[in-house]
């Protein structure tokens, strides 16, 4: 079966919630203390913030379905990353993931051409940040014409994880 890509609505609030704890918690989980994790999590993947990063006209989110629950989602805005060059006409894709089990299926692609699509503007910089050791996220990017341009840290608690920035324009 073919996953539906679609905008998320207000609604899919909680689920795209429960479903971002849990790709963040595969992807990246065992690298910090449970505490920080937990933490991180309860300050950052909240029904309500999703609702209103939703309901936000300058952000999309876009979510890949698959047998009636959400697997994946994409999530695109404004830039927010700590680059000199970034300035408020700039666009970020700001996450991407889908539920293991489920990735190199194509839903990742599908979803990421959902969110390029919607940031893309004539003469636009896009921006994404991934991790240092997420080597298949670095080539996704690159074939899709980013290239690194500076580094930064994201904080998990007291675990400051060495983040690459990417741009493509």
């Amino acid at each position: 079966m073919t996953a539906t890509i679609s905008r998320a609505e207000v609604t899919d609030a909680v689920e795209i919630t429960a479903l971002a704890r849990l790709t963040f918690t595969e992807t990246f989980g065992p690298m910090y203390p449970p505490s920080d994790l937990a933490a991180f999590l309860e300050a950052k993947y909240q029904p309500e913030i999703f609702a209103a990063d939703i309901a936000d006209p300058s952000q999309a989110l876009f979510k890949a379905v698959l047998n009636g629950a959400i697997v994946g989602y994409a999530q695109a805005g404004p830039c927010g990353l700590p680059h000199a060059d970034v300035t408020p006409a700039c666009g970020e894709l700001r996450r991407l993931y889908v539920k293991r089990g489920l990735q190199g299926a194509g839903i990742g692609n599908r979803l990421l051409d959902a969110a390029l699509a919607w940031l893309e503007k004539p003469g636009r910089k896009l921006w994404v940040g991934v991790w240092s050791g997420n080597l298949g996220a670095q080539k996704l990017y690159a074939n899709r014409g980013f290239a690194k341009v500076g580094d930064y840290k994201f904080i998990v608690g007291n675990t400051a994880d060495e983040e690459f920035i990417l741009r493509r324009g």
